[in-house]
């Protein structure tokens, strides 16, 4: 069996990596931004694509469940790649890729091939995956939280206006030209990569069948990996829920809005980007374990007040969503920061392993939320994706407090490893 390099071999086989600047940190930003945003752009257009090509509910709504898939697929296979090659090529690769995947995207002429298009984006896409360990990298210990909770901002920005500008581009010029678009901004951040990002050394000289086998290895040895990976996946099935069905249920009765509402609704993501450095900052003071709490418990308040929407008038069932949304973004990212501080002290040399780990835990969420959530609102209407969302960030609420509230000793050897 393959050992998995530690932080005093690694020391010895590579350099140290180069300092964060400010330059590399908004660059950084700027990247995981314009690369995950390619995860969204499909959401509030659902209604159109559906309707443009003659398409069930249930069959369109196959295009962001495969998606997230290939996301949480590339995380698995492609994203420790990270540790064992130059981090700059890894990335301006995947960039070019995920270029390849939108226009593929953009001219699609039926629903299987928007279908394989959508599992290369998700694939390609975990890029990002690659652009946040590096600033784990290169940041210090003493702000490690700060810098990541930096990177995650623009990662979130990117989230909230890949909703708003596909919903209202595809209003305007119809959704392929919201996927050509994309594919663009893709390309010119390829180059502005290719300019401004440094060289980063592999942290290890392992086979690929090695490194993908030693993340067996860390899976067993951390169980706050475990924990971290199975409460950032509950909220992520209840946050894929909500955002996947949204645009369906608000161009039904009795709201009748197209996609540029829709996409609006992402203006609540600017709660999540607020709460990513915020989530960072106290990170580093208080200890990610107490974000994890907080966060998890707002997220689970904040979906079921949306079960009194039905109570309400149109205008105020609105209104009770968008503040709902806001609420348990800020709760669902504020985890994820937490978890990605704690995840990245386990094994400095394993970062991208580790940060695969986590991610998978949560894509298999997000699809996971994306069917599920199709289902309930098909069955049981917007309370049956209410309740779906509200139940499974009460399973991630309760998996921090079962960390927290172990015996002493088994707790401290948990924590001390995640």
């Amino acid at each position: 069996m393959t050992s998995i390099p530690t932080v005093h071999e690694t020391e010895r086989q590579t350099p140290a990596a180069p300092a964060l600047s400010q330059k590399h940190l908004a660059l950084l930003a700027a990247g995981a931004g314009f690369s995950v945003a390619s995860l969204y752009y499909s959401q509030p257009i659902l209604g159109v694509l559906g309707a443009d090509l003659q398409a069930s509910a249930s069959r369109i709504g196959l295009v962001p469940t495969l998606t997230q898939l290939g996301y949480a697929l590339g995380i698995l296979l492609l994203a420790p790649l990270g540790d064992r090659l130059n981090r700059r090529r890894l990335i301006l690769t995947k960039a070019l890729a995920l270029t390849a995947a939108l226009l593929l995207s953009a001219f699609a002429p039926s629903v299987p091939w928007l279908l394989l298009a959508s599992l290369l984006i998700g694939l390609s896409a975990t890029v990002a995956q690659d652009i946040v360990p590096a600033a784990a990298i290169l940041a210090p210990e003493a702000s490690r939280g700060k810098a990541v909770g930096t990177v995650m901002t623009g990662l979130l920005l990117g989230i909230l206006l890949s909703r708003v500008v596909s919903g209202l581009l595809a209003e305007q010029l119809g959704w392929r030209a919201v996927y050509g678009a994309a594919a663009a901004s893709v390309a010119v951040l390829a180059v502005a990569l290719w300019r401004g990002l440094p060289d980063f050394a592999p942290t290890t000289r392992v086979s690929y069948t090695a490194l993908i086998g030693s993340m067996g290895q860390l899976w067993q040895r951390y169980p706050g990996l475990r924990h971290a990976a199975l409460a950032q996946g509950l909220l992520a099935v209840g946050f894929s829920a909500f955002w996947s069905t949204l645009a369906v249920m608000l161009h039904a009765e009795p709201f009748h809005l197209g996609s540029g509402a829709a996409g609006a609704f992402g203006l609540a993501g600017v709660a999540g980007a607020l709460a990513a450095p915020l989530a960072g900052r106290i990170s580093d003071r208080r200890g990610p374990e107490l974000v994890t709490r907080l966060g998890a418990g707002l997220s689970a308040l904040a979906f079921a007040s949306m079960a009194g929407a039905a109570l309400l008038p149109p205008q105020g069932q609105l209104v009770l969503i968008v503040l709902s949304a806001v609420a348990f973004d800020f709760g669902v990212q504020a985890t994820l920061v937490a978890h990605q501080t704690l995840v990245y002290g386990l094994e400095p040399a394993a970062r991208s392993r580790l940060n695969a780990l986590l991610f998978v835990g949560m894509f298999v969420g997000m699809a996971t939320g994306a069917w599920l959530g199709s289902l309930a609102l098909a069955q049981w209407g917007w309370l049956g994706v209410v309740g779906l969302a509200t139940v499974a960030a009460l399973g991630a609420l309760a998996v921090r407090l079962a960390v927290s509230t172990r015996p002493v000793g088994v707790a401290k050897a948990g924590l001390a490893q995640g």
